[in-house]
C-alpha cells in the first residue's frame, strides 16, 4: 500500500462525474448527494468551470501572486461582490482560511483568547486543531488561549477576547443549526466588546444554503468569513473573507500562500461563482422540496442543500444500504444522522428518484 489511511473509504471506485452522478469502472450510475463532502458545489465536470480551467491551464498553469494577475482580480471581484465590503486572502484548504482568520484576529485586537463552539469542526492544521470541539480530532499539544462553550450559548466576552469563531450550522455533528437570537447576540457581545466575529463557512458557503453565504442571514455579518469546499468547483482552493477595515491593518508580509491565489484557481473560482449565482434559485426550491419530502422518514435539519435526516436506525447501515441502491449519502457524528450534501444542480425529479430508494433502504 502507498498510501497513509485517511478516511474510512466506502467500497466504491468512482471513475467519472457528471453532474449529479459519478460512475464506477463498470459504468454503473449513482446519484451522488455527499457531493465529495460539499465540494462539487457546480455538479460534476460542469463545462463553464471546465472550459474555465483548461483555457486558463493552455495560457499559464501557475504564478504565485508576488506577480500581478488579471484573472485573481477579476475572481476576487466576482467573490465579493455578493458580501460587499470585504476582500479576500486566498489559501488552499479551510484549515488554511481558517489558520488565516485565527491569525488576523489576534494580530488585530492585539488579545489572545479566542472563543469556539463544542462540536465545531475547523480543521486538522495546529491552529485550526486547537478551535475545533471534537477532543477526538485534537492530538498532540494544542495552541492556547482557546475556550470552548457549548454549541447554542451565547458566551461571555471579555477584554481579552480576540474572536469568537462558530460554524452557523454544525454540518459533521449532525446538522445543527444556531438559532437566530444566539446569533445575533453573539454579534452585539463581540461589538460591545471589541471582539471579532469569524464565521466559519467552509461547508454553509457558496450558494448552499440558498444564499451565496449565510453571512447576513438573520441580519448577522461577521468580520471575517472562511470558505473552502464549494469555492472552486473541486479545484483546491480556499479564501478568507475580510472586512474592509481589518484588511487596511495587515501587512505586507504578515500573510503569504504560495499556491493562494493560483490563476488555474483564480479561474475556478470565476467560473463556480458565476454558475451558482445562476443556482441560487433552486437551491431554495429544490431545497425546500426535498426537506418537505425527508420529513416523513424522520427529524429534517439545515437549510438549502445542508440538510440532516435523523432516523430511527443507524445511518451507517443505511448508507450502505442506500449505497447498494446507487444512491451516494454523507454520515456525522451522530450515528442515527445522515447528510445530503449534493451539488446545487440537483433536480426535483433527482430528489423523486432519490425517495423511492430511501423508502427501500429503511424498508
Amino acid at each position: 500500500m502507498s498510501l497513509v489511511r485517511t478516511y474510512a473509504t466506502i467500497p466504491l471506485e468512482v471513475e467519472r462525474g457528471e453532474d449529479v452522478h459519478v460512475f464506477d469502472a463498470s459504468g454503473r450510475r449513482y446519484l451522488d448527494l455527499y457531493a465529495g463532502h460539499a465540494v462539487c458545489s457546480t455538479g460534476h465536470c460542469h463545462p463553464r468551470v471546465v472550459k474555465a480551467i483548461q483555457d486558463q491551464a493552455a495560457k499559464l498553469l501557475f504564478y504565485s501572486n508576488v506577480v500581478g494577475s488579471k484573472i485573481r482580480d477579476r475572481a476576487a471581484a466576482a467573490l465579493v461582490r455578493n458580501i460587499p465590503g470585504f476582500r479576500a486572502l486566498f489559501s488552499s484548504s479551510g484549515a488554511e482560511a481558517n489558520e488565516d482568520a485565527l491569525k488576523l484576529a489576534r494580530k488585530v485586537t492585539g488579545r489572545d483568547e479566542v472563543v469556539a463552539m463544542e462540536g465545531g469542526f475547523h480543521g486538522r492544521t495546529a491552529g485550526a486543531m486547537s478551535v475545533t470541539g471534537n477532543p477526538r480530532m485534537r492530538v498532540g499539544p494544542q495552541v492556547p488561549g482557546v475556550r470552548f462553550v457549548p454549541f447554542g450559548e451565547v458566551p461571555e466576552i471579555t477584554a481579552g477576547t480576540a474572536a469568537v469563531l462558530l460554524e452557523p450550522i454544525q454540518s459533521m455533528s449532525g446538522v445543527i443549526s444556531a438559532s437566530p437570537e444566539t446569533l445575533r447576540e453573539i454579534r452585539k457581545r463581540c461589538d460591545d466588546a471589541g471582539a471579532f466575529l469569524i464565521y466559519d463557512e467552509v461547508q454553509t458557503g457558496i450558494g448552499r444554503t440558498g444564499e451565496m453565504f449565510y453571512s447576513g442571514t438573520h441580519g448577522v455579518t461577521p468580520d471575517i468569513v472562511t470558505l473552502a469546499k464549494g469555492i472552486g468547483s473541486g479545484f483546491p482552493l480556499a479564501a478568507a473573507l475580510v472586512r474592509d477595515a481589518i484588511a487596511e491593518k495587515v501587512e505586507i508580509g504578515d500573510f503569504g500562500h504560495t499556491y493562494g491565489g493560483g490563476p488555474v484557481a483564480m479561474a475556478a473560482l470565476e467560473a463556480t461563482i458565476e454558475v451558482v449565482e445562476g443556482l441560487l434559485p433552486n437551491v431554495k426550491e429544490t431545497g425546500a422540496y426535498l426537506a418537505e419530502r425527508l420529513k416523513k422518514f424522520g427529524e429534517v435539519r439545515g437549510r438549502g442543500f445542508l440538510l440532516g435526516l435523523k432516523i430511527d436506525g443507524s445511518a451507517k447501515a443505511l448508507l450502505a444500504e442506500l449505497l447498494k441502491r446507487g444512491v451516494i449519502v454523507g454520515a456525522s457524528g451522530e450515528p442515527d444522522v445522515i447528510r445530503l450534501l449534493p451539488p446545487l444542480t440537483l433536480q426535483k425529479e433527482h430528489v423523486d428518484a432519490f425517495m423511492v430508494e430511501l423508502d427501500a433502504a429503511l424498508r
